[in-house]
């Protein structure tokens, strides 16, 4: 069997499975090699960083290894988070691994432990495997201390012990020796808890309930009649990027996956920002998982309220997902970076900076809760009234520079996507008020809502270019314009707004996607394309009646997923080759959002 040493055999790509449970996520390469997954929670030590190369020791990996691997091929159990690898060896021998994270309704709360599930089983042939566990620690600084005993192997990984169980023998996975496949096997990677039943039927119950659990979340999806598939996987791996311990929507699952080859715009996503996950709660909205808002919901008051007695009573772009204010940025050595493109952070800078849009994404993403029915815990007066702090500062801000929805880092203006937010804000708290019945105060939003339009109306519409623009009183164009028609600041038909669509068609689009921007910010020009702006433009086209046009986009963005259906945030133009970290939350919103606009009526299908 071929020695494996490091990690240099394994090609590094993001055709990469997701599997999570709500507590924990990890990505399966594919030859069913776990390469990323963080203990014990999304934003935790990388006990497997294989994907960010560890520079000082071996490992970070957990793979099931076929002797003369000759081809593999991945897929996902229709309509779940289940992934089953198959991979065939030159001799004619075959194996299947399928890898999951348990979750299912249990005692009247959800099972979600932090752990992950392997079964293995010999389909043709005698096939020889090897599994080869190599958790690191410190983000790949330090090699865990390990014990074991007759049934189990224990990992002391600081803050977390990992313990396997497994009905392979021990010194097979401690020392990685080959072995012939001849009869299923079965993985157990989780706390360091004695199972209450044999390991084998432990997993088959666990798969089972696992893929009963996804199959009925799935089933109560409102999906669009087009492009099903697409959609039930971009909606299933939006909800595995929530951590459900307080609700928090992490942007993507990694830290530090390049935007482009050879660039330093490598960041740490981990953490939730409340413009990108009051986008994931839109989508999950118009798909009707609702239980996905309330929870997040349930995160971002516990944020606005803290923010609301603040002296200055403002809100960070972003926090952790255990409500965490200060998320220090430093580079982190030990790893030498996707591909060995570094540096990898960890921590986010933005954490200090001034984006005025967040005050937006607040009330936006509060809105239903006080129109929706459905909902067991709709929201009230009182629920109101602790958003009005959050309209004032919306108010007070409207007309400030910030560093925008992209975070300069060296570059503030007052940039029209943020102002435009905080004009939603007062918007949606006049409706809110005016739907509890409060008359004074949606007379009061409305007239500050009404005021801050007029103001961006005069300063964010070029007369001389014929078209809005970046930032108040600029001339820069940035793909955040495409959204004014949906934020409901114009009508879709309104000739300024259909004018500027067609101006970042001329100026922002190449090929079948969009830069964000193409003017050099603190890190030089943008090199890739941003997923989430291709999603805009297509939702765009579509609203300025270019339907066709737009559906025939959509299909070729479409073709650019990874064979599993997964994106990352930005393609390269020319090849589509997948950068950015991964996946990202951003990205599959804008799939969900444009194929439910672009979907035929399910009258049709009758």
């Amino acid at each position: 069997m071929s020695a494996r040493p490091d990690n240099a055999t394994y090609a590094q790509t993001l055709d990469l499975g997701l599997i999570g449970n709500g507590s924990i996520a990890a990505l399966v390469d594919g030859q069913a090699r776990i390469v990323w997954g963080c203990v014990p929670a999304f934003d935790g030590d990388p006990t497997f960083c294989a994907l960010l190369s560890p520079s000082q020791h071996p490992g970070g990996d957990y793979a099931i290894e076929l002797e003369d691997l000759e081809s593999a091929e991945q897929t996902y159990l229709d309509n779940t988070a289940v992934l089953r690898t198959v991979l065939r060896d030159r001799h004619g021998g075959a194996v299947e691994v399928t890898d999951f994270a348990p979750r299912w309704h249990q005692h009247d709360r959800f099972y979600r432990p932090v752990m992950l599930a392997r079964r293995v089983r010999p389909l043709a042939g005698s096939p020889r495997i090897r599994v080869r566990l190599r958790p690191l620690a410190d983000y790949g600084a330090a090699v865990p201390e390990t014990t074991w005993g007759s049934n189990h192997i224990r990992y002391l990984v600081p803050g977390f012990t990992l313990r396997l169980t497994s009905d392979v023998p021990v010194r097979l996975v401690r020392d990685a020796l080959p072995f012939v496949l001849d009869r299923e096997v079965h993985l157990v990677l989780g706390p360091d808890e004695t199972l209450t039943q044999p390991v084998a039927a432990f997993v088959r119950h666990a798969e089972e309930q696992t893929i009963d659990y996804w199959r009925e979340w799935v089933r109560y999806l409102s999906i669009p009649l087009d492009w099903q598939e697409a959609v039930i996987r971009a909606a299933i791996t939006l909800k595995l990027c929530q951590y459900e311990e307080t609700g928090a929507i992490v942007a993507a699952i990694t830290s530090s996956i390049p935007e482009a080859p050879h660039t330093v715009r490598n960041w740490d996503y981990r953490y939730c920002w409340l413009r990108d996950a009051a986008f994931v709660v839109r989508a999950l909205n118009r798909l009707g998982a609702t239980r996905s808002m309330e929870d997040y919901l349930r995160y971002v008051f516990n944020i606005a309220g803290n923010a609301a007695g603040a002296v200055d009573g403002e809100l960070q772009p972003l926090y952790g997902i255990g409500f965490e204010v200060e998320l220090a940025e430093d580079e982190v050595p030990s790893l030498a970076g996707y591909r060995g493109m570094g540096p990898v952070r960890r921590g986010n800078l933005a954490w200090v900076q001034k984006q005025h849009d967040v005050y937006g994404s607040v009330v936006l993403a509060s809105t239903q809760l006080f129109f929706d029915r459905r909902l067991a815990h709709r929201g009230d007066t009182s629920m109101f009234r602790r958003l009005e702090p959050v309209g004032d500062r919306a108010f007070a801000l409207y007309d400030q520079p910030d560093a925008g929805l992209w975070e300069f880092r060296g570059r503030a203006e007052v940039h029209t996507y943020s102002s435009v937010m905080c004009w939603a804000a007062c918007d949606r708290l006049a409706k809110i008020a005016a739907h509890l019945g409060l008359e004074d105060r949606a007379t009061h939003w409305a007239g500050r809502a009404s005021h801050m339009r007029a103001h961006i109306l005069e300063h964010a519409f070029d007369k001389e270019l014929g078209h809005f623009v970046e930032s108040l009183d600029g001339k820069r164009l940035d793909a955040s314009l495409l959204l004014l028609a949906d934020l409901g600041f114009v009508e879709p038909h309104d000739s300024r707004f259909i004018a500027t669509v067609e101006a970042i068609g001329r100026d922002l689009r190449q090929g079948d996607a969009l830069f964000r921007y193409v003017a050099p910010d603190d890190f030089g020009t943008p090199e890739t394309s941003f997923t989430i702006c291709t999603f805009w433009y297509i939702d765009a086209l579509a609203a300025i009646g270019r339907e066709d046009e737009a559906r025939e986009m959509f299909e070729r963005i479409l073709a650019r997923r990874n064979p599993l259906g997964l994106l990352s945030e930005d393609l390269e133009f020319g090849d589509g080759e997948a950068w950015g970290n991964f996946p990202q939350t951003y990205s599959h919103v804008g799939l969900i959002i444009a194929a439910m606009r672009l979907s035929r009526p399910w009258q049709e299908a009758t």
